[in-house]
């Protein structure tokens, strides 16, 4: 061993600036040294710690200790957290968990919990997130069917409408020669309506990214999942990956059973992820592939590029969310994004507000670019 590379592991081990060695980090042993010292770094038995965002960001810890350890050391690193942190004690005590103020973060903490708690308090945490869930839903699930299914029904024109279901821009623009100049109005000898269809339109796929920096768009794209699956026009697949693939969308009508199948935390490989999408879609055509992540691939990226750009080539409408969530811009692999760019693949952060609109927007085949500016949207392309 070179005298570099034990200085390095001394570095590592004493896990301090003033250690001695000289040696200073960047890069993946940066990350690792975060990630240790947001366990072991000044803290110690009866130090408090919660399942919040900054003490430590759970979900993201977790994340992080799955990619850089084995199986049996993760157990040893989450043991230590619930001693060192006092969440052992908030795990035991279901009372404890009840009193917490849900909102999207903490589903996503507790999801990733999930697998490590004791029977009474995982019964506790899917009381929480259900109750999380329906407020979503019950937020989100109109304007999203409104949305949807205003823009499906303008897929076919009936020239034989009800009132309710005139196009009056159409109808406007072909009796313009029936104008009446006396009475300054036009006599709509042609009305032209919105039609409907009573077969699938377009096929959905929601390709979610459940590593652990991910939780909050995870949690979001899981009740989004559910209400486009209860749209009848829509054949809608929810696929979920971080090393491995797994698909969701049997579990689609009940959001929680969904989104207690997740995994949050691990590495990333984007390239898997698109390749078993690409083997799902029958007409790409009509297909919206819906890539939610912050594009940190793990796989192999150039490969990932060529299949993004072949479904792209095929006709599938894809879109890159970098976020789905309330927070501000997300921190996400600014030269992947260039690239999907240049592919002609949208990539920004979007806010659930926004998510029906865009939809809407990418089955009316608009350009999801002009849609972005038009709403104020920074696309990747923009952000510094």
């Amino acid at each position: 061993m070179t005298d570099v590379k034990r200085l390095r592991r001394w570095r590592m081990a004493l896990g301090g600036e003033q250690d001695g060695t000289g040696v200073s980090l960047s890069g993946m042993d940066m990350r690792l040294d975060q990630t240790l010292g947001a366990l072991y770094d000044g803290t110690g038995q009866g130090q408090t710690g919660g399942l919040g965002k900054s003490k430590p960001n759970v979900a993201r810890w977790l994340g992080d200790i799955r990619e850089f350890f084995p199986a049996s050391m993760v157990k040893v690193l989450q043991r230590d957290a619930f001693e060192r942190h006092n969440l052992r004690e908030m795990l035991l005590e279901p009372e404890l968990m009840e009193g917490l103020t849900p909102d999207v973060h903490l589903a996503a903490d507790l999801l990733s919990l999930k697998d490590i708690m004791p029977a009474t308090a995982k019964a506790t945490a899917r009381v929480i997130v259900q109750r999380i869930v329906e407020e979503l839903t019950q937020k989100l699930t109109e304007p999203m069917r409104t949305a949807i299914s205003g823009s499906l029904n303008r897929a076919v024109r009936n020239m034989r409408p009800r009132h309710n279901e005139i196009d009056w821009p159409r109808t406007i623009k072909a009796n313009l020669k029936h104008y009446q100049a006396e009475y300054k109005t036009i006599i709509p000898e042609k009305r032209i309506g919105y039609g409907r269809r009573r077969n699938a339109l377009k096929q959905v796929v929601l390709c979610v990214d459940q590593s652990g920096s991910m939780g909050a768009s995870v949690v979001y794209s899981g009740v989004f999942g559910a209400v486009l699956a209860s749209l009848p026009a829509l054949k809608t697949r929810m696929v979920v990956f971080d090393t491995a693939v797994v698909d969701l969308s049997e579990n689609l009508a009940d959001p929680v059973d969904l989104l207690f199948g997740v995994q949050l935390g691990g590495g990333t490989d984007i390239n898997r992820a698109l390749a078993y999408c690409q083997s799902q879609i029958t007409n790409p055509s009509d297909t919206i592939l819906v890539l939610v992540s912050d594009l940190y691939e793990g796989g192999n990226r150039d490969e990932m590029l060529q299949r993004a750009a072949s479904l792209k080539a095929s006709g599938v409408q894809m879109i890159a969310l970098l976020a789905l969530s309330d927070d501000g811009r997300p921190s996400f692999d600014h030269e992947i994004a260039a690239k999907y760019a240049a592919l002609g693949i949208p990539s920004f952060a979007c806010t659930p507000d926004k998510f029906a609109d865009l939809m809407a927007a990418a089955i009316n085949k608009e350009d999801i670019g002009n849609w972005a500016a038009k709403h104020e949207i920074v696309t990747s392309s923009k952000m510094e």
